[in-house]
């Protein structure tokens, strides 16, 4: 194989791109302040110091909530672009696609029902 300007120059790039990902890591090792003690050992809780334990038994329907949400939001982004790129095709195989996906939506809808995670608690315990 016979080494040109081209090899050169991916391997320089290659080496660019190696000293812009590590460089700064290793300067920041180097040039960083040491600080030890203080705030430095306690939990970041927004800029506020925190309050009582961190051991706090906390309910999780809020969080099965929030990635409930999160799923079914993110699968109802998906259908209006589909909605926009079938809508000049031709044939049942879009609608057939549509439908499907919709099933599984709401089979799944379905399926958290059935386990009850939808029912709030009454008291947290």
């Amino acid at each position: 194989m016979i080494f040109n300007w081209l090899h050169f120059a991916i391997v320089l790039f290659l080496l660019a791109g190696l000293l812009f990902a590590i460089g700064p890591l290793i300067l920041a090792g180097l040039l960083a302040p040491r600080a030890r003690g203080g705030d430095i050992g306690m939990p970041y809780e927004c800029g506020m110091i925190p309050y009582g334990s961190s051991w706090a038994r906390w309910g999780v329907s809020y969080y099965v909530y929030a990635l409930i949400f999160l799923a079914f939001d993110v699968d109802v982004l998906y259908l209006f672009p589909v909605s926009t790129a079938y809508a000049d095709a031709e044939g049942w195989v879009p609608f057939v696609k549509v439908f499907v996906f919709l099933f599984f939506l709401i089979l799944s809808v379905i399926y958290f029902w059935a386990k009850g995670v939808f029912t709030w608690p009454r008291r947290i315990q």
